[in-house]
């Protein structure tokens, strides 16, 4: 059995194979080849843009596949989501597809652009935006740069942003958001069926998400005796709670939590003021729920 998975090639490939690396698969490119190698010889990849993901997926062609959910709905096909993977280009978050105007115009509300054109990527999810609304506005299909068409070309624009620095930069402003995306593992419908395939898709999911609840994150452990337990464990933020176990001088306790790294440069010195002994800060690969 060989898994046929789908990399988004572009914006997001760099990021994506990065988190499979953290996952522990790697994957082995070549700038003249669509085909990737990997780690795992159950697992074979192919570098696809996001915008066809779904389509490749649905019809069978790939197993599984990472795009964003605003591809998926704007495909209308009906793929399996396995679970969201919130990461972007440039951050760890979601992103936004927003409705933006010329930062002079007089349009304040999606309803003062009826009759008006509207350019997109996104033609589908923005009709279907427009017509909620009983807004009746010309979309048209942009096949990039879409922020410098207004006010020449179009007199909106529904553009994806991340930090709406590219829209600032083209004299911009947002008036709505239309759609939050964040990345997803779909998979085929045929394929989830099968259990061989499931199984080594779930897996998948696991580890990524696993990769995914690590970032950012370090393991702390230390030693405190038993009378200074209480105040030690008042400083540690946890997952659940933190694991206490005892040493073998029974008035001792070892102590293993998780915590933001951003934390530990205060939270150390606090727990050394608290009597704990033996701090170790140490890195995560992983964190399975």
């Amino acid at each position: 059995m060989k898994l046929r998975l789908g990399i988004p090639k572009g914006s997001l490939q760099e990021a994506t194979l990065s988190l499979f690396a953290r996952a522990g698969l790697r994957v082995f490119t070549n700038a003249r080849s669509y085909f990737a190698a990997t780690d795992d010889a159950e697992i074979e990849c192919l570098l696809i843009r996001a915008q066809e993901m779904a389509r490749y997926v649905e019809h069978g062609a790939l197993d599984a596949g990472l795009t964003g959910l605003d591809w998926v709905l704007e495909s209308g096909l009906e793929v399996v989501s396995v679970t969201d993977l919130i990461y972007a280009k440039q951050s760890m978050g979601k992103v936004k597809w927003v409705l933006a105007v010329p930062e002079d115009s007089d349009f304040q509300t999606p309803s003062g652009l009826e009759g008006k054109i509207v350019a997109t990527e996104l033609v589908s999810v923005t009709r279907n935006y427009f017509a909620g609304r009983n807004v009746p506005v010309r979309v048209e299909f942009s096949w990039g740069a879409t922020e410098v068409k207004p006010p020449l070309l179009a007199d909106a624009i529904v553009e994806v942003t991340e930090t709406g620095s590219s829209l600032r930069a083209n004299h911009l402003r947002i008036i709505e958001t239309v759609l939050e995306s964040n990345t997803q593992l779909i998979a085929n419908k045929a394929a989830w069926a099968d259990s061989e395939r499931r199984c080594k898709i779930e897996n998948l999911a696991v580890m990524l998400c696993g990769a995914m609840a690590a970032q950012g994150r370090v393991g702390l452990m230390l030693n405190v005796r038993k009378p200074d337990l209480g105040s030690v464990l008042s400083l540690l933020p946890a997952l659940k709670n933190p694991t206490v176990a005892p040493l073998a001088d029974g008035e001792w306790v070892a102590v293993n939590t998780i915590i933001e790294e951003h934390s530990a440069w205060t939270l150390i010195p606090k727990l050394k003021q608290a009597n704990a002994q033996g701090i170790v800060e140490y890195p995560l690969n992983k964190v399975v729920m």
